[in-house]
């Protein structure tokens, strides 16, 4: 694993916590300080290991320090929390969408046809 996977790992994470958690911020390492207090313990520790291997593999001798099985187990760790919704809660989340907009297009509606019965006078 090199640095350019360590960083490209980072960013993936960063990016999620951005889309699922709306934290803004330049990297990982920002996102968790901005931020980092949203997540479960159990995947700050990991995003916070992820983050630091990211930042230790910038330096050539540092990145062999860094223990890829565990940057591998942090990264899934995170993935798993922070990962998009299944395919049933998509289709669960459009279904309410249409509804939503049909239900608001009724009301719409009935109130357009109470302003032109009070318009006419007969209501």
């Amino acid at each position: 694993m090199g640095a350019i996977t360590i960083q490209q790992m980072a960013d993936r994470v960063a990016g999620l916590m951005e889309d699922r958690l709306r934290i803004k911020g330049n990297g990982l390492a920002e996102k968790l300080g901005r931020g980092g207090r949203r997540l479960p313990r159990k995947v700050r520790v990991a995003a916070e290991r992820l983050a630091e291997a990211a930042h230790m593999s910038q330096n050539p001798k540092l990145l062999l320090q860094v223990d890829e099985g565990e940057v591998a187990e942090a990264y899934d760790i995170c993935l798993r929390h922070l990962s998009p919704l299944g395919a049933s809660a998509r289709r669960k989340g459009a279904m309410m969408s249409i509804f939503a907009q049909v239900a608001f297009g009724l009301i719409v509606v009935a109130g357009l046809v109470v302003l032109v019965l009070k318009m006419r006078g007969l209501m």
